[in-house]
This record gives C-alpha cells, sequence and structure tokens, in this order.
C-alpha cells in the first residue's frame, strides 16, 4: 500500500484551464466568451473561427484536459493523497462557477487551483484570479457558503515540468536528417503578449524589461539548452521567440515571431531548426495550427528542416510534479518548513500573489492572492 499523503488543509483541487469548442456550432459562441466586452463584430469572430474549423471546429485543448485529470487521479491514488479533483474552464463548459458550485455541494471547503498555465502574467495568471473572484461573486449572490481558495504557484521550473520537455527536444533532434542534426538551431516558443503586459509581470520588484514573464522563460530555455548540450554533447544556439500575436497592430507585442525567426535563422545558413514550445503545457489550438500549420509550412517554403518537440500534456511527470506541489503547499499552510523544488536560477515562484503583481489595465477583483476580497 502507499505511504498516505497529507492534503491537510484542502479537501478538493480545481483544474482551471481556458476552455475551447467541441464543434463547429461551438466555435463563434466560444469567441463570443473569449471577447466578451470588446465590442468585436461576429462576422470578425468567424473569420477568426477559421484556424479552428481547419480542425473541424474542435480545439484539443478540452480532450488533453481529460487526460491530465486522469493522469492527477492516476498519480494521486498510485501515491496515497486522497485528494478528489475537479475541472473548470473559464470560457466554455464545464464552466468555472459551475464546477465550483458543484464542489460548494459537495462539501468542499479549502480547495487548491491548479492553471493550466506555467508562468506569470495577466494573462496566465491574474485573469484566473479575477475569474475566480467573478465566479465566487455570482455564488454568493446565490446564497452560498463560499470556500477559502489558493492557487498553486507558478511551476515553470518543476522539475516533473521541465524534464518531459527535455526528452521532447531530444526525440525532436534525433528525427531530424542526420546531415542537419548536429547543426540545429533551437527555438523556445511562447505566447506572445503586449509588451507593456510583459513589463509588468510578476511582482511589482520585478517589473520592466519583460518582466517575469520573460525573465521565466529565459531561464527554463536555459535549462532545456544546458540538459540537451549535456546529453548530446554539442551545444548549440538558441532563441526565446513568440507566436499567436493578436490585437491592434500599432501596440508593441514581445518578438521576434517564429516565423520571422525562421526566415532570418535560414537566411543565415542555419541548417535546421527545432522547436519547442517551451511556453504551453499542451498541444492545444496556439501549438497545432500557429506552429505545425502555419511554422511548419513558412519552413517548407524556405526548404528548412523543422521538428516541433512535444508538449508537457499527461505526463506522469507532470502529474507527479502537481501533487509535489499540492504536499509541499498543504505543508507549509500547516506551518512545516518545506523546501520547494525547482531548477535554474530564480529558484521557486511565491505562494501568494503580491498586492501589484501582473496588474491589470482596469482594476478588477481577483481571489487568491494578497489583495483578494474573499481572504
Amino acid at each position: 500500500m502507499p505511504d498516505v499523503l497529507d492534503a491537510t488543509p484542502y479537501d478538493a483541487l480545481l483544474l482551471l484551464s481556458f476552455g475551447g469548442p467541441e464543434g463547429p456550432d461551438d466555435v463563434v459562441p466560444f469567441l463570443e466568451n473569449v471577447t466578451r466586452g470588446r465590442g468585436i463584430p461576429r462576422e470578425r469572430l468567424k473569420e477568426v473561427g477559421e484556424h479552428y474549423f481547419l480542425f473541424g471546429g474542435v480545439s484539443p485543448i478540452n480532450e488533453q484536459n481529460r487526460a491530465l485529470l486522469d493522469a492527477l487521479r492516476k498519480d494521486f491514488a498510485d501515491h496515497g493523497l486522497d485528494l478528489p479533483v475537479y475541472w473548470g474552464n473559464r470560457n466554455w463548459a464545464p464552466y468555472l462557477t459551475d464546477t465550483l458550485r458543484e464542489m460548494i455541494r459537495d462539501g468542499r471547503r479549502r480547495i487548491l487551483v491548479l492553471a493550466t498555465s506555467a508562468y506569470a502574467s495577466y494573462s496566465g495568471c491574474r485573469q484566473y484570479r479575477e475569474n475566480l473572484a467573478d465566479a465566487l461573486a455570482a455564488l454568493e449572490q446565490e446564497g452560498l457558503a463560499l470556500p477559502e481558495i489558493d492557487k498553486l504557484r507558478h511551476y515553470f521550473n518543476h522539475p516533473g515540468f521541465v524534464e518531459p520537455m527535455v526528452d521532447g527536444v531530444l526525440r525532436s533532434l534525433a528525427d531530424l536528417p542526420e546531415e542537419v542534426r548536429d547543426g540545429a538551431h533551437l527555438a523556445f516558443c511562447t505566447h506572445s503578449i503586449p509588451t507593456a503586459a510583459a513589463d509588468t509581470s510578476g511582482p511589482v520588484e520585478e517589473h520592466g524589461d519583460g518582466g517575469a514573464y520573460v525573465r521565466q522563460h529565459l531561464d527554463v530555455a536555459q535549462v532545456i539548452a544546458d540538459a540537451v548540450r549535456e546529453r548530446t554533447g554539442v551545444d548549440r544556439p538558441w532563441q526565446l521567440v513568440y507566436q499567436s500575436r493578436s490585437g491592434a497592430p500599432h501596440i508593441p507585442w514581445l518578438e521576434p515571431d517564429i516565423c520571422d525567426h525562421l526566415v532570418e535563422r535560414h537566411a543565415a545558413g542555419v541548417p535546421a531548426v527545432v522547436m519547442a514550445p517551451i511556453g504551453f503545457v499542451s498541444d492545444h489550438m496556439e501549438v497545432i495550427y500557429d506552429l505545425d500549420t502555419e511554422a511548419t509550412a513558412k519552413a517548407a517554403e524556405l526548404g528548412l528542416p523543422v521538428r516541433r518537440s512535444a508538449t508537457v500534456g499527461a505526463d506522469p511527470r507532470f502529474a507527479a510534479a502537481i501533487r509535489d506541489l499540492i504536499v509541499e503547499r498543504a505543508g507549509a499552510e500547516r506551518g512545516q518548513d518545506v523546501t520547494p523544488c525547482a531548477l535554474g536560477a530564480l529558484g521557486a515562484s511565491h505562494n501568494l500573489c503580491p498586492v501589484g503583481c501582473c496588474p491589470a489595465r482596469a482594476q478588477r477583483p481577483a481571489a487568491a492572492g494578497a489583495d483578494s476580497p474573499y481572504a
């Protein structure tokens, strides 16, 4: 029998994700949820939805979340962690508010939240916390007794998140033709965000020059590049690049774009590139379209051999990392001396988002932080 791990004071884990359409009829309503309040015409949303229609109107993210739920439940059972796992989305069913209502009715009073975003940023952290506050406000209006909610720390540099990505890069390198393999460069890919949002990501003391968002990605990229060098004996040039830019063209966003980077690398005589999507937990739409479709087509046009390495997804090591983070946070809440697990130079992230962390342009309540109205 496995040893019993103690999650006290927590009595449930909530997997909180973005959500995605699961059929053609879902695409525009889903995009309306994502863009609510921005006044974007329905016809424009249909144009944006073309990426989804290329794949039958189905985003892979929901199925990938189901796989992660299965992996978490199996890992918890195998290791004696008695903690039920629920799932709620920001923009599609199962909706966050509905899931929290279910958890309250099941008697859950102290909830840990795992967001499917590993890094600090407004869209990757605070916006999830704002959605939690919105859901709690709605449930409070229904007269329900609200649970206490905490959010797991950023896990970008946990070994269980990093090591599967190292293996993914190694597999991609091995899949390249032998004559270009040793000369291949690494392009570590993540979601572009406005430079203003990047500069104010993380705690106030980390603001400026890309903020915590850029520094965290650079740190993980360095760890992966070092591990690949140690295992292959080849010191490969690498760069952090961006994808999935949206919004008004006059607003500065993080660059270079992956397609521009491939053009530049080809012009410089680089024989091959491995694209490593370190900014994404799973192979959702922005991976399978922006990298597997758009960037891969650009590489084919150039005659540049490319491979795209795997995201972490439901890798058992990632499920084990989440278990480790839960036990770590629970021990800290009980007043125990815990040693957080982290690779790289930055160390473990904060447990509680401080005031001023990843601020929004328009201030809104956010749960599970030092500024939470639901403390």
